[in-house]
């Protein structure tokens, strides 16, 4: 027996070990968050939905039925959701209104991400006098009325697609500069930051190959936490009238024009709302998720 079992045993030492890196174990640890892959799931459906969807569906998001105006849900004509007041198929502007509520909360927290890690990651690994500069204008940015000044830059600049992104961008960003300043002045004294140091990398080689790589982890959950509030802004934004322009939607616009008739055409209001919150409340459980996955007291 012992024979048999003999190069079993030997085959199985020499095997190595095979480890798990820390992005696999928050993987793995993410999986097991039902809630969180759940609504990973469902805002994968709906993001879908938004994109191919219109493709499908054969009414038009600008045309109009004059035939079916303020029209309850029905299977008649594929007005799934209903008409609008100029019979404009619901369904269909519902999901152009998400395409361009969630293109605008991608692009304006990828720049505002961005714009954060830069600022916070060079004012918190630099120190000293540019550090007390860069947030001291930080802390001046943050008293200033962002909803006044939203509404005056789109008032001024205009309601074009890019310029809400802009509008959007400007403050949004200082949370996120303050996150990451915070976690680069625990980062610079490490070890192999002394280590880069000594062997003559630059500056800016520091923060790009050894501050800005272990910031990832706090970044991609405060993102989580940053694209609902950017999503809300617009649809705050569109609310008051100061978003994108008609025959363009998006679901801001589309709760505003529900607000108006939500006692003779309730759906006109639910379907929009109710898709906003559900993108909400999927996000949101997917930054737990993400905390929960790469707290590394978890581990």
């Amino acid at each position: 027996m012992k024979t048999c079992l003999a190069p079993l045993l030997e085959k199985a030492a020499a095997a190595p070990l095979e480890g798990r890196s820390p992005w696999q174990d928050a993987r793995l640890r993410f999986m097991r968050n039902k809630a969180s892959v759940t609504s990973a799931v469902l805002l994968a459906l709906i993001t879908i939905a938004c994109i191919f969807g219109p493709m499908l569906l054969p009414n038009q998001f600008d045309s109009a039925d004059w035939n079916a105006m303020s029209a309850t849900p029905t299977f008649a004509n594929w007005h799934l959701f209903g008409t609008d007041e100029t019979g404009r198929d619901l369904l269909v502007r519902c999901l152009i209104g998400g395409r361009v509520s969630l293109m605008i909360g991608a692009l304006a927290t990828l720049t505002s991400v961005t714009l954060g890690i830069v600022w916070g990651a060079i004012a918190g690994f630099v120190g000293g006098r540019v550090d007390n500069a860069m947030m001291r204008f930080v802390d001046m940015m943050y008293a200033i009325p962002y909803l006044l000044i939203a509404i005056l830059m789109v008032t001024l600049l205009g309601r074009e697609f890019y310029l809400v992104v802009l509008t959007i961008t400007v403050f949004s960003w200082m949370d996120m500069a303050r996150v990451v300043r915070g976690q680069t002045l625990a980062i610079r004294s490490k070890e192999y930051v002394e280590a880069a140091r000594a062997i003559g990398v630059s500056t800016g080689g520091i923060i790009l190959r050894h501050v800005v790589p272990n910031l990832l982890g706090i970044v991609a959950i405060y993102t989580t936490v940053t694209v609902p509030g950017v999503i809300l802004t617009e649809s705050v934004l569109s609310f008051l009238g100061l978003g994108v322009q008609e025959p363009m939607t998006s679901w801001g616009v589309l709760i505003q024009d529900g607000v108006g008739v939500m006692e003779s055409s309730p759906w006109i209001l639910l379907f929009p709302a109710a898709l906003l919150s559900v993108t909400l409340y999927c996000i949101n459980f997917i930054g737990d998720g993400l905390r929960d996955a790469l707290d590394p007291k978890d581990r």
